[in-house]
């Protein structure tokens, strides 16, 4: 198997289940990435060393999934200069409202990307860290470009599935 190349980290193992989203989007562009449970809170010591091993060991693009407090992308994003993607996850009364400002409000300097609450976000964050390594990979920026015109298709034969359905004539 490849060397990572993207590492997905999140806080708790119950995070997982989301974050497979951003696994299975890597997965589909045949990205090599690992996956790995570490607390910025409970385990900050872990977390600094994996950091670094996985820079040497060549990641190129983080992405940390954080719930509540959502402090492990910016504790990531601390540690490294590589793109940190932060995916808020709504595991607190707050629905991610509170994970999603936690992440965005970092200081300057130390940033993170934020995406979108939730199975959206975890989605996206595997699209821009496409994105993100197809800047060096022109076989990564073919697929990236072959994968929009499948999405804009799609979206073709949904219109005339509805065409069908519907009066057949629009306003």
């Amino acid at each position: 198997m490849a060397k990572p190349v993207v590492s997905i980290v999140m806080g708790s193992e119950s995070d997982l289940e989301l974050m497979k989203e951003t696994s299975s989007i890597l997965g589909s562009f045949r990205i090599p990435h690992e996956l790995r449970v570490l607390s910025a809170h409970r385990s900050p010591r872990l977390l600094a060393r994996y950091v670094h091993k996985a820079e040497k060991g060549g990641v190129k693009v983080f992405v940390a999934g954080a719930g509540a407090a959502a402090a492990l992308p910016g504790a990531v994003a601390a540690l490294t200069t590589r793109p940190v993607l932060g995916v808020p996850i709504p595991s607190s009364e707050l629905k991610g409202i509170d994970s999603i400002l936690a992440i965005a409000q970092m200081p300057s300097g130390i940033p993170v990307a934020t995406l979108a609450i939730g199975r959206p976000g975890a989605r996206n964050a595997g699209y821009l860290a496409a994105e993100i390594l197809a800047l060096s990979d022109p076989r990564l920026a073919a697929v990236l470009v072959r994968d929009r015109v499948g999405q804009e298709r799609a979206v073709g034969r949904k219109d005339a599935q509805v065409r069908r359905k519907g009066s057949g004539a629009l306003p």
